[in-house]
């Protein structure tokens, strides 16, 4: 068995009571539950309503007590608030404010992590990009769908780039293009190394993008393990080939018979509704026709797929290709510029100090002293001035 600090989450014996007024048991909700959620995992809870889903979810938030056993986040217990912002949570219920739009509210909960105002608005458009919502970004969540508001609550859920991601139903009313990328998202997020725990109803989604599984009726662990291992038939072979015309089939029987085996069914393989439905979607959206409704999500947010960089090294980019020189077609590249001499502290100083010095104007009484500051930004906007290209001349 794990430890608590080897997994990302952890209980034993977890048990939650709900009692009534009196203190008298109620509802038994979750009983003797013992998970072991590891690090890069895709972790699926699966039950009908009412069978201890939310609850325990709930639990591994800190957002209820149990009654009796014992649960780890991260190696530490679920109230400690340094695990917080390591975790993102998607409830079954989206509650929003009504009355801001879709970029007040992800600001609002990029505001809680502390992030500076530049990476907010860095993260907020790929984040509406993502989930399809750009060109309804300053509509009040209010005025939203159902759906939407699902997606606008994924948004918030991966704003802080969570090492943990908890998703409590997360495609309820969804359409098929909102469940589609949310099962690429889990995807790009599993094999960057996060780990997702999912609850859900639905068991497609779950059979499609989980490690393994744990199936709850009345709060009890009635099975655990590996999708695969869990849906292999033990007791029958599957053979997949060419399609086979009827003398082929009959020979493919005679011979099972010699082995005592029976031929059982032969058809041709179906493909998913859902794949049906993606290419019909995907064909109507190259041919651009017109909808008013929520256009399909684009790729997933550059800092969820780790390859975000930096904010100095974009302006730093962007600077560059604005200042180089556009080649004409057929043009060689020019040769790489000799590796240039770093800039010395020494030389650094004397520039800053020159330009601190007061210049005197003849019969002009003497410039007042300039701060470090303008200092500062008299040195840069010389350096600058001296990178930039030559402007052409008028003829």
């Amino acid at each position: 068995m794990a430890q608590a600090t080897d997994c990302v989450v952890w209980t034993a014996k977890l048990t939650k009571v709900f009692r009534d007024f009196w203190l008298r048991d109620r509802v038994t909700a979750v009983a003797e539950l013992d998970l072991e959620i590891m690090p890069k995992e895709v972790f699926g809870l699966l039950g009908p309503n009412g069978s201890g889903k939310s609850t325990t979810l709930k639990m591994i938030l800190g957002l209820l007590f149990a009654t009796r056993g014992q649960i780890a986040v991260f190696g530490k217990p679920p109230t400690d608030v340094r695990t917080k912002e390591r975790i993102g949570f998607l409830p079954e219920e989206s509650y929003l404010y009504p009355f801001l739009d879709a970029r007040e509210t992800l600001d609002f909960y990029g505001r809680l992590f502390h992030q500076p105002r530049r990476t907010r608005l860095h993260r907020i458009d790929m984040l509406l990009e993502m989930v399809g919502l750009t060109s309804v970004a300053f509509r009040r969540i209010g005025e939203y769908s159902k759906g939407m508001q699902r997606r606008i609550g994924l948004a918030q859920a991966l704003i802080n780039d969570p090492d943990l991601l908890i998703l409590d139903e997360p495609t309820s009313g969804m359409d098929p293009i909102g469940t589609r990328q949310f099962k690429d998202l889990i995807r790009t997020l599993a094999d960057r190394g996060k780990t997702v725990l999912l609850s859900s109803h639905l068991l497609a989604d779950v059979e499609d993008v989980c490690d393994r599984v744990c199936i709850l009726y009345g709060g009890r662990k009635q099975a655990q393990g590996k999708v695969g291992q869990l849906l292999e038939q033990q007791s029958r072979t599957q053979i997949t080939t060419d399609r086979l015309d009827d003398e082929a089939v009959g020979e493919l029987r005679r011979v099972l018979a010699q082995q005592g085996k029976e031929l059982l069914k032969v058809e041709s393989p179906q493909d998913k509704l859902e794949s049906l439905f993606m290419r019909i979607v995907d064909d109507a959206q190259r041919r651009k026709l017109a909808t008013s409704g929520v256009v399909a999500g684009g790729r997933v947010a550059d800092f969820l797929r780790g390859e975000e960089q930096p904010e100095g090294r974009q302006v730093i980019e962007q600077l560059v290709a604005a200042g180089a020189p556009a080649r004409t077609a057929g043009e060689e590249a020019p040769a790489p510029a000799p590796p240039r001499e770093e800039a010395r502290p020494e030389i650094l100083a004397d520039l800053i100090a020159r330009a601190q010095e007061p210049v005197e104007a003849d019969g002009a009484e003497e410039a007042p002293p300039r701060t470090a500051r303008e200092a500062d930004r008299d040195v840069l906007r010389q350096l600058i001035d001296d990178a930039a290209p030559p402007e052409d001349e008028e003829s």
